[in-house]
């Protein structure tokens, strides 16, 4: 793939089911050029295969469709004018779509009531006289902000306690209707005259009910946030996640609560503020009996997040509201069930999908019976649904991006073609798994992507963010992109990776840049050994904690011909007060004692750097400050190193993922260029 053909690469949301099975509705996406954004709609997937794949709507942004209960209608967020989602309803068999929120910062999750009627959905509110709602007023001149705890930001959102989320909850009208007609002449007039008191003095309680909307009303405290809305199976409460317990801005705990569907104070239903587990994402089974939760352990104090795999729980629907704890029905040291969120499976269970080795599995899972695989293999499901004994999936593998498949007895069949244009315009590099031994004996998992012609070929040791994250099978277009312009790349999933247990998580905990190095290091020499590639000519790059490892290694080793630190965690110490998370992650990896801070460093031993190196960042960074980056930077510079910093205005963390897709397609030429300079590649195809 070449930079200029991202937009041949379409990507499919969680499946949602009909009832009857017959059918399944995705929203599939890709980057667009033209609007510097991601146009998506609606498809409709036969799942016997009779029938091909079919375009719903002709939004330009529509996602997460929900079919209602009686699969009448299909809930979904389209994206307004200004780009916001919004809530919309259609007709399950086609036809207009009728918006039902004008949120202003637009709409989260959405969730239907058992009997259809109602919609439960999450939406960030402006305090008055922020983010534009004071007239006359832009966000350079509001009032300054008084901030007095830790949780005042966050990556892609900014500051968060002047836009709290909210559940709201509002009664699904007519789609068939006759349309609201916007006013003009004398009608105009009066209705600017009647609704000017209103407007002067909005409630933040209420969403809608004018302009055609239907009111939707919140259920949730309006100075916290609160998310994962879940209707009660008599469809008189709602519960969702939240953090509602005094010293919740010290600790990372999750508790689900209940409220009156009409509104009222929340019930406790799981969690406890001097509790061990965090709980979130609500799910009853089909019929009623179960309520379902992803948890996590996260210790005595609450902040203990390194390597904790997040696990499903079931609390029995007549206990809640007695003060029961929730049963633990996964094993949280071998898999991680915080993949997907879990959906109804069957009459009493749910389906997760947990990481196992770099892949995404779905499991069912019940109250009465362990766990237990529904499908394996070499790919990453990312969303799964079952409704009438049929079984749907939503995945990625090393040929597509990502398609919709049936299970049947433990077998896929793909049901849709959307990697057709990748496929017709691209060649897809192989990926081959690859073990390789380090020097502990320790066996280090990961995959080689090796470009067209005869090698030797120079080499790319591609190193993931996280660290509890996890290189994997599906199709990946930085791999891609790299092995098209002439580069074998290598990537692993060394100690300290998620979805090999969490023993192989906390290998590195107070320990950074020990055995993750030496792992990396250990993967690259046996795959130049395995696949005769070029060990002679090797660069080195990763972004986030990839960044981390990539300065950390070139302090320590000077192999490389040049390195990319991106978006790097490369300064601890200044971490703590700049990052959205600093206030936990770096006590959580690299200790609290000064000495063992330094020792796991890259700004302390950035004096040993003798590689070329690029520094890529986003001005908006927040997880990963700009800061850390420029300090780096001008260490290496002032080092006599040859050195680059390429910084993208408007963008946050996400860049290389969700950013906009003219800089992503920069970024992509940016790095070829580094590379084609740095380890050029004789006849390369790098446009």
């Amino acid at each position: 793939m070449k930079p200029a053909q991202l937009e041949l690469v379409t990507t499919v949301s969680r499946p949602s089911l009909s009832p009857d099975g017959r059918r399944a509705v995705v929203a599939a996406s890709r980057a667009s050029f033209a609007t510097d954004g991601y146009t998506g709609q609606l498809w409709v997937v036969d799942t016997s295969g009779a029938e091909p794949p079919r375009r719903l709507t002709r939004g330009m942004g529509d996602a997460a469709p929900s079919f209602s209960p009686d699969g009448t209608l299909l809930a979904f967020l389209r994206r307004d004018a200004k780009g916001r989602p919004q809530l919309a309803v259609v007709d399950a068999r086609g036809g207009e779509p009728r918006v039902l929120t004008d949120a202003p910062l637009g709409v989260g999750q959405v969730a239907w009531s058992p009997d259809g009627r109602r919609l439960a959905f999450t939406a960030r509110i402006p305090a008055p006289g922020r983010y534009g709602t004071l007239e006359g007023v832009d966000p350079a001149h509001e009032d300054a902000r008084r901030i007095t705890g830790f949780k005042y930001q966050m990556n892609g959102l900014g500051y968060v306690e002047d836009k709290r989320q909210g559940v709201f909850v509002l009664d699904v009208p007519p789609v068939d209707a006759e349309p609201w007609l916007e006013p003009t002449g004398r009608a105009a007039k009066e209705a600017r005259e009647s609704s000017a008191a209103e407007e002067a003095a909005p409630d933040p309680s209420r969403l809608g009910g004018t302009r055609g909307l239907p009111e939707a009303r919140r259920l949730t405290p309006a100075d916290r946030d609160a998310t994962d809305p879940c209707f009660s199976p008599d469809g008189d409460g709602v519960l969702f996640a939240a953090a509602l317990h005094e010293g919740a801005d010290t600790d990372l705990r999750s508790m689900v609560h209940r409220v009156p569907v009409n509104g009222g104070e929340p019930e406790l239903v799981a969690g406890a503020a001097d509790g061990r587990f965090s709980y979130g994402h609500p799910t009853f089974s089909r019929d009623g009996s179960v309520l379902f939760l992803q948890g996590s352990d996260l210790g005595e104090e609450g902040t203990d997040f390194v390597a904790r795999n997040a696990g499903i729980f079931a609390l029995d629907a007549a206990a809640i509201g007695t003060g029961a704890e929730p049963r633990l029905l996964t094993d949280l040291d071998a898999h991680d069930h915080g993949e997907s969120v879990p959906v109804p499976f069957g009459p009493g269970g749910v389906l997760t999908v947990a990481a196992v080795r770099g892949a995404g599995v779905p499991y069912v899972v019940s109250a009465d019976a362990a766990p237990r695989a529904l499908l394996e293999g070499e790919r990453v499901v990312t969303g799964a649904a079952e409704a009438g004994g049929t079984v749907v999936v939503s995945y990625a593998d090393p040929t597509t991006p990502g398609e919709v498949g049936v299970v049947v007895d433990g077998a896929l069949t793909r049901l849709t073609d959307f990697a057709a244009p990748l496929r017709a315009g691209t060649r897809t590099a192989p990926q081959v798994e690859f073990t390789a031994t380090a020097a502990d004996g320790y066996p280090v998992h990961g995959w080689v992507y090796l470009p067209e012609g005869e090698g030797p070929h120079p080499v790319l040791l591609n190193i993931h963010g996280g660290p509890y994250a996890q290189f994997g099978w599906g199709w990946f277009d930085e791999a891609q992109a790299y092995a098209a312009a002439g580069y074998a790349v290598v990537q692993c999933n060394p100690r300290g990776s998620a979805s090999y247990g969490r023993e192989h998580g906390l290998a590195i905990r107070h320990a950074m840049g020990t055995v993750d190095m030496t792992d990396v290091l250990a993967f690259l020499d046996g795959a130049v050994a395995e696949f005769g590639l070029d060990g002679a000519r090797v660069g080195i790059m990763g972004g986030s904690y990839g960044g981390y490892l990539t300065a950390w290694t070139i302090a320590h080793d000077n192999r490389f011909a040049g390195a990319i630190v991106e978006r790097g965690y490369l300064d601890p110490v200044n971490f703590v007060g700049t990052s959205d998370i600093g206030w936990f992650f770096s006590e959580g990896y690299t200790g609290s004692d000064p000495e063992r801070i330094a020792a796991q460093s890259p700004m302390a031993h950035v004096h040993a750097v003798r590689t070329p190196s690029l520094v890529i960042h986003s001005e908006q960074d927040l997880r990963c400050p700009l800061e850390q980056a420029q300090r780096w930077f001008a260490a290496v510079k002032r080092g006599g190193v040859e050195a680059e910093m390429l910084v993208f205005p408007g963008e946050n963390h996400e860049l290389s993922r969700s950013g906009s897709p003219w800089h992503r397609r920069q970024r992509f030429e940016a790095i070829l260029d580094w590379w084609r300079r740095h380890l050029p590649v004789e006849s390369p195809d790098q446009g």
